[in-house]
């Protein structure tokens, strides 16, 4: 979890609004409030209008025609959301299916409202991820067309989603000529530019093993930083905890994390990575962050070990 740290100078406006099914606040530094309504009305617009697009829970979008259509034709697409879709395959790729975002085809078996008494049996869970597989996402780049292979398999952006608009409307406010802000999307941070006096936006990082204490607080210049953590939900079976993160290759929760931060110079990039650092494990996840460039990522395991990759030095409070 995560919150930010705003200098209460005159010129820096925050709004704060629920878009894309979650809590957005959008922060800009202005010369009035008048200029600080019009840009901030401008980064609505853009993530409502890239909602629209992307969203599977609105029947009219060209993802739930995608979805429809699986198993029975390709679907022409804007290039937006081909390109997108093609950006995800890669992250796919780069996580060994770890990020997928045909997840969407898998059965809800697990419950994290407490309800669950026991786990699903093991036929069970391999079955409800039978139709998950980005492999079987047919992409004709000189169509601009989408198909999914099997019958009944969808693609969803739970988990790109937000950081994706996040990106967009910062891009916008940029071109408008907006120097300086933050895009708050339900924690996925996206920073620009510098406070009204001068200084860096500061992010600070949740303890997830006391959610009302902050343990590290970083400058933030110009990029992303997203946490998953499962510290909210979860269940216990056999004295082990599961989140409710989900490997969509195995249909198993995650085990074993807690807490993962990615920074990264884009909230899409960094989405997708937190989520699948916490399906590849500590081990895997870590060496596969350390590997690329740009992206550093501190994990808390359920002992609350903090481990963070090669590059990043961490000021605790």
């Amino acid at each position: 979890m995560l919150f930010f740290m705003v200098c209460t100078a005159q010129e820096s406006y925050k709004r704060k609004l629920k878009l894309m099914g979650s809590r957005f606040d959008i922060t800009v530094v202005a010369n009035t409030t008048t200029e600080a309504d019009t840009y901030i009305d401008i980064a609505v617009a853009e993530i409502t209008r890239i909602e629209n697009l992307i969203s599977s829970w609105n029947v009219n979008s060209q993802t739930s025609n995608i979805n429809k259509n699986a198993g029975i034709k390709p679907v022409k697409v804007a290039k937006e959301l081909f390109n997108l879709i093609e950006r995800a395959i890669q992250i796919s790729k780069l996580t060994d299916g770890a990020f997928d975002i045909s997840y969407a085809s898998m059965d809800r078996i697990w419950k994290f409202d407490h309800s669950m008494t026991k786990m699903p049996s093991e036929e069970i869970i391999k079955a409800s991820v039978a139709k998950v597989g980005f492999q079987n996402i047919v992409l004709d780049k000189i169509n601009s067309t989408v198909f999914l292979k099997l019958k009944g398999m969808k693609i969803g952006f739970g988990a790109i989603g937000k950081g994706y608009a996040a990106d967009k409307a910062k891009a916008l406010l940029i071109s408008k000529g907006i120097k300086s802000g933050i895009m708050n999307a339900s924690g996925d941070m996206n920073t620009w530019g510098k406070q009204p006096d001068g200084s860096e936006w500061k992010i600070a990082i949740t303890n997830p093993m006391n959610k009302n204490k902050v343990f590290a607080l970083f400058p933030i210049n110009n990029g992303a930083v997203v946490t998953s953590g499962n510290y909210e939900k979860y269940v216990n079976f056999n004295g082990k905890r599961y989140s409710h993160i989900i490997d969509p290759r195995t249909g198993y929760p995650s085990t074993g994390i807690i807490s993962v931060t990615v920074f990264a110079p884009k909230a899409e990039l960094a989405d997708a990575l937190a989520t699948s650092v916490f399906v590849m494990g500590k081990e895997a996840g870590l060496d596969r962050i350390n590997q690329l460039p740009n992206i550093e990522c501190i994990i808390i395991d359920d002992k609350g070990t903090i481990t963070k990759s090669q590059n990043i030095e961490i000021d605790k409070l």
